[in-house]
């Protein structure tokens, strides 16, 4: 489990096919003596295993492996050697929950259709399938790319978000650009309330 709150943003350092998947290593400010190998840790929102950890030299560095589901559901499958991710580590009980419940099992991916920068924040529009655009209200929470985020208007398929300067600077959204796609959770009690309604339809 997660809150969508990024603590650290990582780089790709190797990123190899295998048999299952994807192997790829991410380095990391975490000290690698703290992850344990079986750890959960979301990589731009997409809750992976930690299966390695190590140094080089001072360079801290994690690795995990990407199964086909992942690469089928998320953007993992276009990862390369040189993108940064946004990365959290699971939540510890008792931890201050800063964004939302989040549990890095990516929906699917929505697209950015519109960027606009204003003096004190950026304005991003996304696009999504009708599946998930139903669990995402006007100031209902969703998880992109692994970030907690306040819906700011959602008008059928599509919705919008403000990101402020402090967000921009501690992910990658900074260098999020018109046409990217990104992970998109919707918030699990959209989905467990929509899942009642249908039940009390009936």
């Amino acid at each position: 489990m997660f809150t969508g709150i990024v603590t650290d943003v990582g780089r790709l350092v190797v990123v190899e096919k295998i048999d299952a998947g994807l192997r790829s290593r991410i380095a990391c400010s975490y000290e690698p003596e703290t992850i344990d190998i079986g750890a959960s840790i979301a990589c731009s929102g997409v809750c992976h295993t930690v299966v390695a950890r190590g140094r080089d030299g001072e360079q801290a560095w994690f690795e995990v492996e990407s199964a086909a589901e992942t690469l089928r559901l998320t953007t993992v499958a276009g990862w390369k050697v040189g993108d940064m991710v946004n990365l959290e580590r699971s939540l510890a009980l008792g931890a201050e929950l800063g964004g939302h419940l989040v549990q890095g099992h990516v929906d699917g991916r929505a697209k950015i259709i519109r960027r606009e920068e204003h003096p004190d924040s950026v304005y991003l529009q996304f696009s999504c399938a009708p599946e998930f655009a139903k669990f995402i209200p006007k100031k209902g929470s969703v998880a992109l790319d692994g970030t907690s985020l306040t819906v700011n208007e959602a008008d059928g398929n599509t919705f919008s978000v403000f990101l402020i300067p402090h967000t921009l600077s501690v992910t990658t959204w900074g260098q999020r650009l018109e046409g990217d796609e990104v992970n998109l959770e919707v918030d699990m009690m959209a989905r467990y309330v929509a899942r009642l309604a249908e039940f009390n339809q009936e």
